[in-house]
């Protein structure tokens, strides 16, 4: 397929005191291992537009997604607008924190301005290219975080070599689809699909984490000015932690590792990559109405005897909760127990009705990229790739085109039989969508895949 594509970038390191993202506690951020960035792709083929626009964030909350929006309108870059652009995040957890500092909304503000910016520096020249396809594998840093104990139970992240570990509760997605744009000069864009948690590193250095590494990497060995844009499937129960291992995974060796290693895989299935056949590109929405997570009257119940149980803990305050890990949470301490009682009950009091963007970029009839909101389970992301779109190379995209609306700032989408079980993904604190979320946007998705 013939293609042309624009490329732009901005560097979006914190310039103000604000803490980083994707933990229970506050990290004023403290130093910058590594740059983080947003990255803007402009496509065009057969005169049609596309962009995809990507943040080294957490997620792209409705506050971020929105300041876009407004930029995007005093910037009025023709051709391209909302409505044919996906905006996702790679979801590193050393990135500043969107939803709940005293800062968030000044970083917003700037991160949305020079997003726009890069948007502006991609639409203004497409280099003329041919669109690439392939698929590459590579299973060793990923894990299902979810383990089925010997009481019967399922727990998150349960620790290093627990002896109480059964097995994993469910799958993993080793597969890596690729698009490429090449040139007679070489390859100018390398699009990736990659399942894997991007929280490795810990600390309060700013960092891109491992698709930083593997970014780099690649874009190391491409033309100069190529850019390399790490999509990050689903993913919302995988992580990088081996459970059989007694190292140490958590530090800043950790994403180089990683992103280095998928960044060898990757160039070893270059020169496989074939052709995308077809004429044309095409960009389909579709808005989705969800549900508020269903809470029983049991669990309000049994949350306020925990919260009567322990009255002197503090749950409330920054402060309060800096040390509180997952492990807290598989143990079961007391804090542990009373902070998620008192997540439950406010999610009762404020629940919020979630709404969805799907978004497709479609390819001739051989290629999509496709959107998921937040953090879906390994299983939806599977039940996309080969079963609603079967026919089609397709990339998944998660953390993204605002997440869940207003109130959402995140939350993770398991599969209905998920819940029940155990783990913390599962809990109103950490879920506010409706038990039935998963079956809702692949239903959706079928909807949506049948529109040329």
């Amino acid at each position: 397929m013939k293609i042309k594509c624009g490329l732009g970038r901005r560097n979006i390191v914190p310039e103000v005191p604000i803490s980083l993202a994707g933990y229970f506690n506050r990290r004023p951020w403290d130093t910058v291992l590594d740059d983080i960035e947003v990255r803007a792709v402009v496509l065009k083929s057969s005169g049609e537009y596309a962009a995809i626009l990507q943040f080294d964030l957490l997620c792209v909350n409705h506050k971020l997604y929105k300041a876009v929006e407004k930029e995007l309108r005093k910037a009025d870059i023709k051709n391209i607008s909302m409505k044919n652009m996906l905006v996702c995040a790679t979801h590193t957890h050393t990135a500043p924190d969107i939803n709940c500092d005293v800062n968030s909304e000044k970083f917003i503000k700037s991160a949305a301005k020079k997003a726009v910016e890069a948007l502006v520096e991609a639409a203004g020249e497409l280099t003329p290219g041919e669109l690439f396809g392939g698929m590459a594998q590579d299973g060793r840093f990923i894990f299902n975080r979810r383990y089925w104990m010997k009481d019967g139970s399922v727990l998150t992240n349960p620790g290093k070599l627990n002896p109480n570990i059964v097995r994993p509760e469910g799958e993993i997605d080793p597969q890596i689809p690729m698009l490429a744009v090449k040139t007679d000069s070489g390859m100018v864009l390398l699009i990736t699909s990659i399942v894997n948690h991007t929280d490795t590193i810990g600390g309060c250095g700013v960092s891109a984490d491992w698709p930083g590494f593997m970014r780099r990497t690649l874009e190391a060995q491409m033309l100069p000015g190529a850019m390399v844009m790490p999509l990050i499937g689903a993913s919302g129960n995988i992580n990088h932690f081996d459970v059989a291992s007694a190292g140490d995974q958590t530090s800043y060796s950790e994403p180089e590792r990683i992103g280095k290693g998928y960044a060898a895989t990757i160039m070893q299935m270059w020169d496989s990559l074939q052709p995308v056949e077809g004429k044309g590109l095409s960009v389909h929405c579709r808005k989705v109405k969800g549900k508020s997570r269903e809470i029983d009257p049991a669990e309000i119940a049994e949350a306020e005897k925990i919260m009567a149980k322990y009255p002197d803990i503090d749950v409330d305050t920054p402060e309060a909760i800096r040390d509180l890990t997952s492990e807290d949470l598989a143990k079961g301490t007391p804090f542990a127990l009373k902070y998620f009682a008192n997540a439950l009950l406010n999610q009762a009091r404020d629940a919020n009705k979630p709404e969805f963007l799907l978004t497709s970029i479609k390819f001739g009839s051989q290629a999509v990229i496709a959107s998921l909101p937040s953090e879906p389970f390994v299983e939806i992301g599977l039940a996309l790739r080969k079963s609603v779109f079967h026919d089609r190379l397709c990339l998944v995209s998660s953390h993204g085109n605002y997440n869940g609306g207003k109130g959402y700032g995140g939350g993770y989408i398991p599969n209905r039989w998920n819940y029940g079980r155990g783990g913390y993904e599962t809990t109103p604190r950490s879920n506010g969508f409706g038990m039935n979320t998963a079956d809702l946007l692949l239903s959706n998705w079928r909807k949506l895949a049948g529109k040329k």
